[in-house]
């Protein structure tokens, strides 16, 4: 019997070769997973309730309207071709919708101070990130809870600079040690400007903290100039009061925003079941209806000035009034909003990855993930609250934030979704390894060339056997996000201003940090 020719393993270099290769950095493109990879391969409303949805909002707009804009919207509103009531509420013929739709700014750039984090908003490109105004820190040390501050939000926003998993930084927590508000409007940008590079997200507790919070961006961005040509800090804007509210001081400080060339994060949260209808479609299209009100507001204001469909539901439990942000019906509810994104073909973002879990557990990582992945999924251009989130919303926790890398990097890899060709497909190693090869794929070229494109790997998840683990001393998942955390605090950030800016912004405000 002939014996068959040895075929050559064609590997060049050699094992040391190989393990050089997959330590290197991979470029942007050849990592498996990247910011603004497109979602949207699930769907949970059909195209005919989408239309629906959109119908019943242009009703509410026509017939119902929304009441308490400040006199300026009003003038603004009216002008474009909005009607002012006698009952004080500001209604939309659909025409208006129609006549704003084609005008509002659908190609929407988030830049980054740096130009390394910059968020393309087209399509179904996702992003996850930040965001909340959470009013408790989670010491993972005796499980405790307390007020957070402004250096639990400057290190916040370190953290999230080094990982690779979150894209952008809206405000995760509210600093309670400062008691003046303007002093903590102007801390909570210079805390997380000097923490990160990449996107902002950020409030003003009242329109007249506006013009010094401009001041202070063009002071870090060089001029008003550099500012209005690459925005990297946005205006998160509750600007109604569900049920179909204007929130009047928050329209008057979009109103200062849209004119100092400030993005606007159009944020409507409601509460299916207290704010609005309980059903998630009804909840759904009261949302749509008053973010499509506020698309009116800002361009009748500048017309294709740049703004988020902030879509914002959240889930309620019923049977004690408490917030459900874990649950299977907040993740609908998100995922069901991306698609009325898509329909308008407006860049938006909604809530997902926040937990009603107190602290970093199993049921944290359930909820975390399940929205998470439906909102990749769904196509969702910004996942906000996606890590650190608990106690729905109460609470905020580095070490969560740490541990959301790893899952938002699996969630993710879902977005990604499934190549097939026929490279993929793979026939020509089947016919290698079963005829001529070893009979299986460890260590061939193609299994170890593909191993760090297409697979993600945790950062702290473990995967070792029982045997392993317990050689190791038993890692445990919490102690090492500590560990992390740690490592990460102690060098400085790379986000940290020059010394003669950070002087001349202390010398102008008052700074806690």
């Amino acid at each position: 019997m002939t014996s068959m020719p040895r075929r050559a393993s064609g590997r060049s270099g050699g094992r040391a070769a190989r393990v050089a290769a997959r330590a290197a950095a991979l470029t942007q493109d050849q990592r498996p997973i990247r910011p603004g990879m497109s979602g949207g391969q699930y769907r949970p409303l059909s195209d005919r309730q989408m239309v629906q949805i959109h119908e019943t909002a242009l009703q509410a707009l026509e017939e119902i309207g929304l009441a308490d804009a400040p006199q300026s919207g009003i003038d603004a509103m009216v002008a474009v071709g909005a009607t002012y009531g006698d009952d004080g509420r500001v209604r939309f013929p659909r025409s208006l919708v129609e006549d704003t739709l084609a005008k509002a700014c659908k190609d929407l750039t988030l830049f980054s101070r740096d130009g390394q984090h910059d968020l393309d908003l087209g399509g179904t490109r996702v992003h996850y990130g930040t965001a909340g105004a959470a009013v408790h820190m989670v010491d993972l040390d005796g499980s405790n809870y307390r007020d957070s501050t402004l250096q639990d939000l400057h290190d916040a926003a370190r953290i999230a600079d080094t990982l690779d998993n979150i894209h952008f930084v809206q405000r995760p927590m509210v600093a309670r040690d400062i008691t003046n508000n303007l002093h903590m409007d102007l801390n909570t940008i210079y805390a997380c400007c000097s923490g990160t590079t990449k996107h902002i997200g950020t409030s003003f507790s009242d329109p007249s903290h506006v013009q010094d919070g401009l001041e202070m961006l063009y002071m870090i961005a060089g001029g008003e100039e550099k500012f209005r040509a690459r925005p990297f800090v946005s205006n998160t804007n509750c600007f109604v009061v569900p049920p179909l509210k204007f929130a009047t001081e928050s329209c008057e400080a979009m109103e200062q925003c849209i004119r100092g060339g400030v993005p606007v994060l159009l944020l409507a949260a409601c509460m299916a079941g207290a704010t609005a209808p309980s059903t998630i479609a009804g909840a759904i299209a009261q949302t749509v209806a008053e973010c499509l009100a506020g698309l009116i507001y800002v361009n009748a204001i500048k017309p294709g000035h740049p703004a988020i469909f902030g879509t914002w539901p959240f889930g309620l439990d019923l049977r004690t009034g408490a917030m459900s942000v874990g649950s299977g019906e907040q993740a609908l509810l998100s995922a069901g909003c991306a698609q009325m994104h898509q329909y308008y073909g407006l860049p938006g973002g909604a809530a997902a990855g926040a937990s009603d879990s107190k602290l970093p557990d199993m049921q944290a990582g359930w909820e975390q993930m399940c929205s998470n992945v439906m909102a990749g999924l769904s196509g969702l251009n910004m996942v906000y609250e996606a890590a650190g989130m608990h106690a729905s919303l109460l609470g905020f926790c580095h070490e969560s934030l740490i541990l959301g890398d790893d899952l938002i990097g699996q969630a993710m890899r879902c977005v990604r979704g499934i190549e097939v060709d026929e490279e993929t497909l793979a026939l020509d190693q089947m016919r290698d390894v079963c005829l001529t090869g070893p009979g299986h794929y460890l260590g061939t070229d193609a299994t170890l060339g593909r191993m760090q494109k297409d697979h993600v790997y945790p950062n702290l998840g473990d995967r070792t056997s029982p045997k392993e683990w317990e050689e190791r001393e038993k890692p445990d998942l919490l102690v090492n996000a500590v560990a992390r955390k740690e490592a990460i605090l102690a060098t400085p950030s790379q986000a940290r201003f020059d010394p003669a800016l950070d002087a001349a912004l202390r010398m102008r405000f008052t700074i806690h940090l």
